[in-house]
């Protein structure tokens, strides 16, 4: 058995105490020499170390119901790699940030060290943020400019996709371990990312999706790109977290602007207010990180609020442009926009079909 194996079945180990982090782990790691000798370690030696005393104690009684080599197989078992900052597989940029964890992976780790940019949103987020999230994906993907997410609903999901349809290479980063497909309903997109990417994490299998691990994922979406781009972000989406990540490691921070009177533009239009480079193209991101110009592609992702890119005729555009992201009522919309109620009727049809709005209880509609 080769020495850096060895040296990763014990810090595999090491990472299933989960009471330790990885910040600890590299202490263990820097005081003991190597993985297997802080495994192996006493815990009155270990204990003497800088914020170690309240942790040891856990430390040292759960080692001994850990067989290292027993965990080693069961990840083998479930086609399950890892990869640590010792490894030469571990990516380039995410060493460089505070604390660069284990990493658990299905997939391929070849191209990790291309270029990359993280494309991420808000969950809920309207049809105009999908379609730019995926837009902006495929066009970096073209110029062969990875994409990173966090495989969630909404605005990460579309990237994947865009990512996938222009056969580039994508990085899901999970907040539960890579044998859980989190949200569920997405199994589909995440075996597509296996194919023709990875799917990582720093918790261990068989750990579960919670709360508390989101914001600790996207620390590593931001620690594997060049620069993030947040598309649409509530004022509280935790995509505002992963762009102070990225501030933090040194990393560029873009936002794409939205519609003023959307919830879901609040947190991009902050980002902009504060400094963030405004996206219009795809052409931005790649200027501002020196890529140069896309390869075989314009680089135009054509934002937009007002319907020109969603082939909406200009009836429609004009019944959209009375129609808010709260629901309005049927009545309300005949009158602003000075139409006949079957006129109106039939484009609110037209346009629910498009799925650019939606009709709610009682004759109301709202924008996607």
């Amino acid at each position: 058995m080769n020495k850096e194996k060895k040296e990763l079945i014990y810090y595999n180990a090491l990472n299933n105490i989960l009471s330790l982090g990885p910040r600890r782990i590299a202490v263990l790691i820097e005081h003991s020499g190597s993985a297997e000798a802080a495994w192996k370690a006493p815990a009155a030696r270990l204990a003497a170390l800088p914020g170690m005393q309240n942790i040891i104690p856990r430390f040292d009684r759960e080692r001994l119901n850990i067989d290292p080599f027993g965990l080693w197989d069961r990840l083998i078992e479930q086609s399950i790699s890892c990869t640590a900052p010792h490894c030469r597989n571990y990516p380039t940029l995410l060493k460089q940030v505070e604390g660069p964890p284990l990493l658990y992976y299905r997939g391929s780790l070849e191209e990790i060290n291309r270029p990359a940019v993280a494309v991420v949103g808000s969950r809920r987020c309207t049809f105009y943020g999908r379609e730019v999230a995926g837009r902006l994906a495929s066009e970096l993907s073209g110029a062969e400019v990875s994409i990173v997410s966090g495989m969630a609903l909404g605005i990460d999901t579309a990237a994947h996709r865009g990512a996938l349809e222009s056969c580039g290479y994508t990085v899901a980063v999970l907040g539960c371990g890579v044998d859980y497909c989190y949200p569920p309903g997405n199994e589909e997109l995440m075996d597509q990312i296996i194919a023709s990417g990875a799917v990582v994490s720093e918790f261990p299998p068989g750990t579960k999706p919670s709360a508390s691990y989101f914001p600790r994922r996207n620390r590593i979406i931001s620690g594997l790109s060049l620069g993030t781009v947040v598309v649409e972000a509530t004022a509280k989406s935790g995509a505002l977290i992963t762009a102070n990540y990225a501030l933090e490691q040194n990393r560029e921070v873009f936002a794409v602007p939205g519609n003023v009177g959307s919830p879901y533009s609040r947190g991009s239009h902050r980002l902009i207010k504060e400094g963030a480079r405004l996206v219009e193209t795809a052409a931005d991101i790649l200027e501002e990180l020196y890529l140069g110009p896309a390869s075989g592609c314009p680089g135009e992702v054509q934002l937009t609020i007002d319907g020109a890119a969603l082939n909406l005729t200009a009836e429609e555009k004009a019944v959209l442009a009375v129609i808010p992201y709260q629901p309005l009522h049927i009545d309300n919309i005949i009158r602003e926009s000075g139409l006949k109620a079957s006129q109106a009727s039939a484009l609110l049809l037209s346009l629910e079909l498009k799925k650019v709005i939606r009709q709610t209880p009682g004759k109301y509609f709202t924008r996607v």
